[in-house]
């Protein structure tokens, strides 16, 4: 990164910001927020009761000692035979005063407890609602975003939504009662006084909308960079092994820094408009109180007003002090959850590209025929065509072996299959059924795919393999390791299919983990079995062996190998070798061989390769035992 300035100390990056605030979202955002918190409505009724509860005990307070300072104020007047009453009276509002208190309390604790509690409960629908959606959204959508971004939505900004409901709308009850009720009582009693205390108000609002507004901007800004933050961590603690290959530290912690740098700018920035909103409501409210002080003490030395309606007048201001605080945290919640939630919306509204047709039916097999139908396929609207005019067919207990350079949509044939994309023309069927007026769930059933990335989660051996069947008796699980040739490894660990591989499989090789998900894509005997450069990490000998133990496990299957190495697919019924999305050769080993095509190229190359490497391997080995001779 050439500029490391934080964004929006500038002209140009302010503009960008501000460009994607859009003013109509508030609306559209919190009353969906407000919606998932009604999915608890007794909870939510009583979190509303409690609070109306404590706005009413404080309301009760002014009164109240207003009314004690009075009694006070008579008491050390009158004194004489009415001295006892007058004190009896004023134990008695202290009591009430005492009261009032304990029960705002109560009613505070309550309110405060039931809103966090419903609020989680939203979190946590959100949460559950979040992640089963990212489940369904297509591979066309993963392709196009970060799994850090994702994260982010899903942690951060589902965060910055839920908090709405305990810190902005439970307060607002509060605030509307406290404020309409003291604001009316003021004007009511003395009007122009009334006015004085209510000065603050309309100043203090103001600055505290439009820091609202300025919040919104910078936090919409602040989390998009809360996502490069995690993108970059995420990167570097995957990649840690090519970090430390390549002594990349600096440059990885220069990066970091750099990220880090532009969320710490607008954190400084979102608490600069904080304070100065804050700062201009502490002040205004001083210059209201002090006026009410100075007004409302000549009326009381001119007699027009009791000590104890001053006192209450007082005590209504410091009680609005803390509604008027509220709005701050209205505002910012507000402006936090706006953007956060349609940050988070924005995926939760997004309709998977791939999904079940109406009326679609579970797929129900009798030969098992799978048929590519004169297929084309390209990414996305106006994309490049990635396959062309695809056509083969492929039944129970005959393999087809796939062949072609890197680009030449090998991968994508494959991935048509289990319908991750749909294919852009022609079709795919199993017995002259369309895969796509069938249910996903059971395409997905009857389709295996083992993929080269033989990804591993962070669990047992036996959890991996079994993970496309979990109730699968152990027996089956120890018989898929066997046909993939790694359950003698198993075996010799302390403990055994118990033992946990580590994050992506750490624990283990390159071609232990590709025997790994082989065997765990044997494990559920699925009717069409998919292998996709599966053993490219598997050396030559264990190879053969997986793939007469293969052959084995699948002879009632429809199989299709896609590979580089020749040896993979040379037993294969039928071989297609694609060039640039398209068929240009087909046949078994041998006729490809005697074509003398692109095949015979390949297959005359590799074999020289290999003679090679076995000759340099007979010159290398007397040569070192000569030498240690």
């Amino acid at each position: 990164m050439s500029d490391s300035r934080p964004p929006g100390r500038d002209g140009a990056a302010a503009v960008s910001i501000e460009a994607k605030v859009d003013p109509r979202l508030a609306p559209k955002v919190l009353p969906r927020i407000v919606r998932l918190a009604m999915n608890y409505p007794w909870l939510l009724s009583l979190a509303m009761l409690t609070s109306l509860g404590s706005a009413l005990a404080s309301l009760a307070l002014p009164r109240l000692l207003g009314h004690a300072v009075d009694q006070a104020h008579h008491l050390l007047v009158q004194g004489g035979a009415q001295a006892g009453a007058a004190r009896k009276a004023l134990w008695f509002t202290a009591g009430l005063v005492i009261a009032a208190t304990i029960v705002r309390g109560v009613m505070t604790m309550l309110s405060g407890y039931l809103g966090e509690y419903v609020s989680q409960r939203v979190g946590y629908d959100l949460r559950l609602q979040f992640f089963q959606h990212l489940q369904k959204l297509s591979f066309g959508f993963h392709d196009k975003i970060h799994s850090g971004d994702l994260i982010t939505r899903g942690m951060l900004d589902l965060e910055g939504a839920r908090v709405f409901i305990q810190g902005g709308l439970m307060p607002v009850l509060t605030l509307v009662l406290l404020l309409g009720f003291a604001a009316y009582e003021m004007l009511r009693i003395d009007l122009t006084l009334g006015l004085i205390g209510l000065a603050f108000v309309p100043f203090a609002a103001g600055a505290l909308a439009r820091m609202g507004f300025l919040l919104r901007v910078t936090w919409l800004r602040f989390q998009e960079l809360m996502a490069a933050l995690t993108l970059t961590m995420e990167e570097n603690l995957q990649g840690i092994r090519v970090v430390r290959a390549f002594a990349g530290k600096v440059f990885e912690m220069t990066k970091f820094d750099e990220a880090s740098m532009r969320a710490l700018a607008y954190s400084y920035d979102r608490i600069t408009l904080r304070f100065r909103a804050v700062s201009v409501m502490q002040v205004t409210f001083n210059a209201s109180m002090a006026g009410v002080l100075w007004f409302g003490g000549h009326k009381v030395a001119a007699g027009t007003m009791s000590v104890g309606t001053l006192t209450a007048y007082l005590t209504y201001m410091t009680l609005l002090q803390s509604p008027i605080r509220q709005i701050a945290m209205i505002f910012n919640s507000a402006a936090r959850a706006t953007s956060s939630g349609a940050r988070l919306f924005e995926v939760l509204d997004l309709e998977p590209e791939i999904a079940d047709r109406p009326g679609a039916q579970p797929l129900k097999p009798t030969k098992g025929v799978l048929r590519f139908e004169h297929v084309d396929f390209a990414y996305g609207p106006g994309g490049k065509t990635v396959l062309t005019d695809l056509e083969f067919e492929v039944g129970p207990g005959q393999t087809l072996g796939v062949v072609g350079p890197p680009g030449s949509g090998k991968s994508t044939l494959a991935n048509l299959i289990p319908r991750f994309y749909d294919v852009t023309g022609g079709r795919i069927s199993i017995d002259g059924v369309d895969i796509r007026d069938v249910t996903l769930a059971s395409l997905r059933e009857y389709v295996g795919l083992v993929q080269q990335e033989a990804f591993l989660f962070d669990s047992s051996i036996g959890h991996n393999v079994a993970y496309a069947d979990p109730w699968a008796e152990e027996e089956r699980i120890v018989g898929a390791a066997k046909v993939a040739q790694i359950h003698d490894h198993i075996a010799g660990l302390p403990e055994t299919y118990e033992t946990r591989v580590g994050e992506r499989g750490v624990a283990l090789s390159g071609g232990q983990r590709q025997r790994m998900s082989i065997a765990r894509g044997v494990v559920p005997g699925p009717g069409v079995m998919i292998f996709d450069d599966s053993t490219a990490a598997i050396d030559a000998v264990t190879e053969r062996r997986v793939r007469d133990a293969l052959s084995e496990a699948t002879r009632t299957k429809a199989t299709i190998i896609i590979a580089h190495r020749l040896s993979s697919l040379m037993h294969a019924d039928q071989i297609l070798v694609l060039d640039e999305g398209r068929i240009v050769e087909r046949g078994t080993h041998a006729e490809l061989v005697a074509a003398g095509g692109t095949y015979a190229d390949l297959y005359e190359l590799q074999t020289r390769s290999d003679a090679e490497a076995v000759i340099d391997d007979d010159v290398l080995v007397p040569a070192s035992e000569e030498a240690g001779a």
